[in-house]
């Protein structure tokens, strides 16, 4: 995979160094960010931060609100799950969109190999490292979201997790390795995956130093995406990542990110006298994944038909045919062994979205 940085060398030196080392090179890997579904209701996905960005633990209730709609975010008294629990949270996605893509059945309920983890992550494999895995399970079962939804005079209220249940074996012992953890994810989460609500992350999020540099890199991926560019206030954007510094220090900190440029996908401009931030791609990162020279043909002469059965009346079925083309190349061209049957799921599974939020 080419490195999306800049070609001078002194900045590329620059860039290596605030980026961690990479511990397990191997070939690139599709990550899927659940944090893309947040919300995705009730306000722009990714609006709100869900994860402490600090390893120290956070034990106060974080509230937003947002045209007449809130979200509270409540953590145990162990602490809000933090970004970096978060890694364990993108793998078991990974796993499971893995198998969706092979064509296998999935459930909420997974096995981790703890060893591949945290070799997926870029993390050690050492006794302290495995101890943390059990120290982040336990702040993502703990930590626990509510939020309202309004539709005219009527208002409901949502209470969900990140994760309902997980445990870890262990070799010979409260003192031997870890071998596996075994997670259910929420419906919250498996709705989220089944709905195709996922994003690709580059892999280099992993190498990113610091929490909030995480963060900033999760709103380019969403709010930029494919765009040539994506401009915010440097208010809104330290609203939006979930820093608990200062707006003074905060604009600091993106003042070092625009210097060493090592934001993987995307660079960072700023601007003194607007205050405003702008999120530029470097080059087009879908741009150099491969593509393939023509899209999936359908089999049967009445898929088309199949589908506008499925779809909203009025609804173009080829503009539905593109968008799922859009979803199969941006989850790497998995092999498709019914590409009709796999776009007659894909209308079923945006309809069924569509049919809850006119409910709504």
């Amino acid at each position: 995979m080419t490195r999306l940085v800049p070609k001078t060398p002194n900045l590329i030196r620059m860039t290596v160094n605030q980026l961690l080392p990479e511990k397990y090179p191997t070939p690139d890997l599709f990550i899927c960010d659940v944090a893309d579904a947040v919300l995705k209701d009730i306000m722009p996905q990714m609006e709100h931060p869900f994860y402490a960005l600090s390893k120290k633990p956070e034990t106060n209730i974080r509230r937003y609100e947002h045209n007449g709609n809130w979200l509270e975010i409540t953590p145990s008294v162990k602490g809000l799950a933090t970004i970096y629990d978060k890694d364990v949270l993108i793998y078991a996605i990974s796993q499971i969109m893995a198998k969706l893509n092979r064509g296998e059945r999935v459930d909420r309920r997974i096995r981790i190999n703890c060893h591949e983890l945290l070799m997926f992550t870029n993390r050690g494999t050492s006794g302290k490292d495995y101890s943390a895995l059990c120290e982040a399970v336990d702040r993502l079962a703990g930590t626990r979201i509510s939020t309202n939804i309004t539709a005219g005079d009527e208002e409901e209220y949502n209470n969900f997790g990140l994760i309902d249940q997980g445990s870890i074996r262990r070799k010979n012992g409260l003192n031997g390795r870890l071998l596996w953890l075994e997670l259910t994810i929420s419906d919250w989460v498996f709705d989220a995956i089944r709905n195709n609500a996922v994003l690709t992350l580059n892999r280099d999020y992993f190498r990113l130093r610091k929490p909030l540099e995480r963060r900033i890199y999760e709103i380019a991926r969403k709010h930029c995406g494919q765009q040539k560019q994506w401009p915010v206030s440097l208010e809104l954007l330290h609203k939006k990542s979930g820093s608990q510094s200062p707006v003074k220090k905060f604009r600091l900190i993106i003042k070092n990110i625009v210097k060493h440029d090592h934001l993987p996908d995307y660079l960072i401009e700023y601007n003194e006298h607007t205050d405003q931030v702008t999120f530029k791609n470097r080059t087009q990162w879908w741009k150099d994944k491969k593509r393939p020279e023509r899209r999936p043909f359908f089999r049967n002469a009445d898929t088309h038909e199949k589908a506008k059965a499925i779809i909203p009346r009025g609804e173009d079925v080829y503009a539905w045919e593109s968008d799922w083309v859009n979803y199969w190349i941006d989850t790497d061209c998995p092999p498709l062994k019914d590409p009709d049957a796999a776009f007659l799921g894909f209308c079923k599974g945006r309809e069924a979205k569509k049919r809850q939020e006119r409910l709504l």
